[in-house]
C-alpha cells in the first residue's frame, strides 16, 4: 500500500508543478515575423495570440491575399515557437519522460 501512496504523492506533485508551469507559460511571450518584419505576431506560452503588428507599407488593397499570407505565416510560426517552448518546459519538468495528457 505504501508504494501506491508514494505514486499518488508523486502524481500530485507533478500535477502541481504542471499547473505552475502552465501559469508561467501564460506570462511568457514568443514573437515571429513574416515578410521581412512587415507582419509580426506575438503569442504567449498558452498558444494565445497576444498581438499582431502590420506595417502600413504592406497594406495594399489590390493585394489583400499577400497580406493574408503574411499574417498566417507570422501567426503559424509564433504558435510553433510557443508549442516548442511549452514542450521544452514539459521535458525539463518530467526529466524527458513523456506523460500523455499533460499538455
Amino acid at each position: 500500500m505504501t508504494n501506491l501512496q508514494n505514486i499518488l504523492k508523486q502524481a500530485q506533485k507533478i500535477q502541481s508543478q504542471v499547473s505552475k508551469m502552465q501559469a508561467e507559460l501564460g506570462e511568457r511571450r514568443v514573437e515571429a515575423s513574416a515578410g521581412g518584419g512587415m507582419v509580426t505576431a506575438v503569442v504567449n506560452g498558452r498558444q494565445e495570440l497576444i498581438s499582431l503588428r502590420i506595417d502600413p507599407q504592406v497594406v495594399d488593397p489590390s493585394d489583400v491575399e499577400m497580406l493574408e499570407d503574411l499574417v498566417v505565416a507570422a501567426v503559424s510560426e509564433a504558435l510553433a515557437r510557443a508549442r516548442e517552448m511549452a514542450n521544452e518546459e514539459m521535458k525539463r519538468l518530467t526529466g524527458g519522460m513523456p506523460l500523455p495528457g499533460l499538455m
